[in-house]
């Protein structure tokens, strides 16, 4: 699932999530590092539409890559280190 072309796009979203101050502007509401970022920042970054990184982000967030957390209307994204760490220890091993 990350091995193909839109897979891609999803390890770019991990990596920029890893110092997101580095890879995103400043938003209105909510600390990049400590909240994580909206879809239409990760949106901008990829040149696509909200909906398509909202794609994107649902399906790592599903698969348990990202946090989410939700302040109004917005959904902020940031990076699950503990799960992340799983998943390569699996892989590593030979899953």
């Amino acid at each position: 699932m990350l091995r193909i072309p839109t897979g891609e796009r999803r390890l770019d979203i991990l990596e920029w999530l890893k110092d997101p101050a580095a890879h995103f502007p400043p938003q209105r509401h909510g600390d990049p590092v400590a909240d994580g970022v909206t879809a239409d920042a990760v949106a901008e970054k990829l040149g696509v539409g909200r909906a398509v990184a909202e794609t994107h982000l649902d399906l790592l967030a599903d698969i348990g890559l990202l946090r989410t957390r939700r302040v109004r209307r917005r959904t902020y994204y940031r990076r699950d280190e503990v799960r992340i760490a799983e998943v390569a220890r699996m892989f590593e091993k030979g899953w």
